[in-house]
């Protein structure tokens, strides 16, 4: 089940216009030369509620920017429908809403979808009741692409018969485009620059499982340039007096010119040949994808078209669900058919579809945002207290968690964790158990995340979202050899959790890494044990070797790196004013400057000269002058109150004189 929906009032929505494009349109350039990729993508999940005017919330301001909304029902068959910012609203009233859209299933003309798409606005979109888009109860995945250049266009334009140009606004040469004749029923027809060593003179269709096809009467033998394309005579692309509609795709290869310099790569179009091997093949994009589409082009095999998001999650290593654009089935699964996203791009899996010996497929592949460190905490951590058992999702953080947990601060309970990259997968903190896949939690969400294992009430839920130079999640499988593994904290990591995510053969512990150890590259520690740092192991652990701000280094040894195992890592970063990464020797009455302005809303702090707990403070449980509440991580026992261990500071927190001495190392945030 995805999110509710956020719903207001068409009035309220009108009152806020003005000030949304406001923002939006300080937003581009705020933090730098390049807009950021959650400014010109989104992947949006959502469960209808049938109710007219209802929001949906994306980010993307498609209302005076123009682009694409690609809206496709997860949990029935149902076509995919397109709107984009050119047809959608064409011949619509204020009384009918009879938006325009296509289906990408389908070779079907324009269409008409009465009481769906309300209207495009600057950070989103408003539906009605149309089932295809707001059903009671269906989940659905929405894709925006805005107009942007370097990223993507749409254009229109009248057929000739006769091979012609048709001008366009990418600013760079196309990647992939998609074009519809708009007035009758016709085949989708795509270009795509890596289709074969002369793309110019083949196409696909993007409504069936064709393989490519030679003819000059489609693009006319003639590539694209940065600013036309030329189709051929084909009916499909440039009928006498026909109306079509194109969507350019750019290619970035260097010169994308987004992100807080301006000079970083969002989309790749490209290709591979498979090598049919049952541990995948690594395909490089030079960044960690988002969204990827796929299909095999190899001549007389006939592919599904894919595609696959990391908010619905992906996963080589486990199923990952896809939709595909040229049927209207619902969301479909199997573990050999699944994408993995790495930091560097994508494991193709082990299916025929995406990795058939010596097949060919082309790919399209959008990055993973937030370009652009977050400049308060808010954004991008959350704690959650809720007394229910039953609410979906049951902990709301007002974002899309990438990482979270929660605890009954009232009960014996364990640590439940989770994270979107393994969706409902589930370990504990406070274990050394390897992962449970018995789909109890689960990160289908837009503004929280679910668990339906909980039967406990007074539950606390943790919450972080990914974002640079302040927290990284991913996954990897050990080699068993000494090696570094890629990251995106665009920061070096100053504490590393680690965790085997099924049994090796030594201990399956969750293994610390910390910058703030004497000595960090020769030091370990474990999250779920009593116990203090250990020294001399850091050699096979770490390879004796600091973490850069893009790779951090494992020995050979099993519990992070066993041949063939799979594993998953969490990467904490000092940020200067949201989080705090330290050490501190305790005595008396100690304060932590953290460089916080309004102190602190969690602590984490775990003794390292003796045996110890992790100690968690948070401010919803209460960071008082007095006793504050802790949980334990490394414990199922409920909270402990009664105790004055803790107080605020404005500059981080206050270790009380009740608090055992010794040394300590901390995680704070804001």
């Amino acid at each position: 089940m995805a999110e509710q929906l956020t719903m207001v009032s068409l009035e309220e929505q009108q009152l806020r216009n003005g000030f949304e494009k406001v923002f939006m349109g300080a937003a581009g350039s705020a933090g730098g030369a390049g807009l950021d990729v959650d400014e010109v993508f989104s992947t949006t999940l959502y469960t209808g509620n049938a109710t007219a005017n209802t929001k949906i919330t994306t980010g993307i301001d498609l209302e005076t920017e123009g682009g694409l909304l690609w809206t496709k029902k997860r949990s029935a068959s149902a076509d995919h429908y397109l709107w984009d910012s050119i047809n959608a609203f064409d011949g619509a009233t204020s009384t009918t809403y009879a938006s325009k859209r296509l289906k990408s299933n389908e070779p079907d003309p324009k269409g008409t979808e009465g009481d769906a798409l309300m209207s495009f606005e600057t950070d989103g979109f408003i539906v009605k009741t149309n089932g295809a888009i707001n059903g009671n109860g269906s989940d659905y995945t929405s894709w925006t692409f805005r107009k942007t250049p370097k990223f993507f266009d749409v254009v229109t334009y009248t057929g000739s018969g006769s091979a012609k140009t048709v001008a366009h606004s990418l600013d760079s040469a196309p990647g992939m485009i998609i074009i519809k004749n708009t007035g009758v029923s016709d085949p989708w027809a795509v270009y795509h620059r890596a289709n074969t060593a002369a793309p110019q003179t083949d196409y696909l269709v993007l409504n069936t499982t064709a393989t490519t096809v030679d003819s000059a009467a489609w693009w006319n033998d003639t590539a694209p340039t940065s600013s036309v394309f030329t189709v051929g005579t084909d009916h499909s692309v440039n009928a006498n007096g026909e109306n079509y509609v194109a969507y350019l795709f750019a290619h970035n290869d260097g010169d994308g010119g987004f992100g807080p310099d301006g000079d970083q790569d969002i989309i790749k179009c490209g290709s591979y040949t498979g090598n049919g091997s049952s541990s995948g093949l690594e395909i490089d994009l030079g960044f960690e994808p988002q969204w990827v589409l796929v299909k095999g082009a190899s001549s007389g095999a006939a592919y599904d078209w894919f595609i696959w998001d990391t908010m619905r999650g992906m996963d080589v290593s486990r199923s990952g669900p896809w939709l595909r654009p040229n049927l209207a089935n619902g969301e479909g699964s199997n573990t050999g058919l699944a994408l993995g996203v790495t930091s560097t791009g994508f494991n193709a899996g082990n299916d025929t579809n995406t990795n058939g010996s010596g097949e060919t497929y082309i790919y399209m592949a959008i990055r993973r945002g937030s370009l652009f460190p977050p400049e308060a905490a808010t954004e991008v951590f959350s704690v959650y207290q809720n007394q229910s058992t039953a609410t979906t999702p049951f902990a709301i953080h007002g974002f899309a968690p990438d990482f979270a947990f929660y605890k009954s601060a009232a009960n014996t309970e364990d640590f439940w964790t989770g994270a979107r990259i393994i969706q409902d997968r589930s370990l504990r903190l406070n274990t050394d158990d390897a992962e449970a896949s018995t789909g109890a939690h689960d990160f289908d969400y837009m503004n929280g995340w679910f668990t339906s294992s909980n039967t406990q009430t007074d539950y606390h839920s943790f919450a972080w979202k990914r974002a640079p130079s302040f927290f990284d999640a991913l996954c990897y499988k050990g080699t068993g050899a000494n090696r570094t593994i890629s990251h995106n904290l665009n920061a070096a990591p100053d504490m590393i959790w680690l965790k085997a995510r099924e049994t090796v053969s030594s201990n399956n512990d969750w293994l610390i890494y910390s910058s703030a150890f004497a000595d960090p590259t020769d030091t370990v520690t474990a999250l779920n044990v009593v116990g203090g740092e250990s020294t001399g192991s850091g050699t096979i652990i770490w390879n004796d070797t600091a973490p850069t701000d893009s790779v951090f280094s494992l020995g050979n040894y099993n519990g992070i790196n066993q041949s063939g195992k799979d594993y998953i890592a969490f990467l904490f970063a000092t940020l200067a004013g949201i989080s705090k990464v330290g050490s501190v020797t305790h005595s008396g009455t100690t304060n932590v400057d953290c460089g916080f302005a309004s102190g602190s809303r969690f602590v984490l702090l775990k003794r390292i000269d003796a045996n110890s707990d992790w100690y968690v403070w948070d401010s919803v449980n209460g960071i008082v002058s007095g006793n504050d509440p802790y949980i334990q991580l490394n414990a199922s026992a409920a909270q402990v109150t009664g105790s004055d261990f803790i107080d605020p500071l404005n500059a981080g927190f206050t270790i009380s004189d009740n608090f055992t001495d010794g040394d300590y190392i901390f995680y704070a945030i804001a």
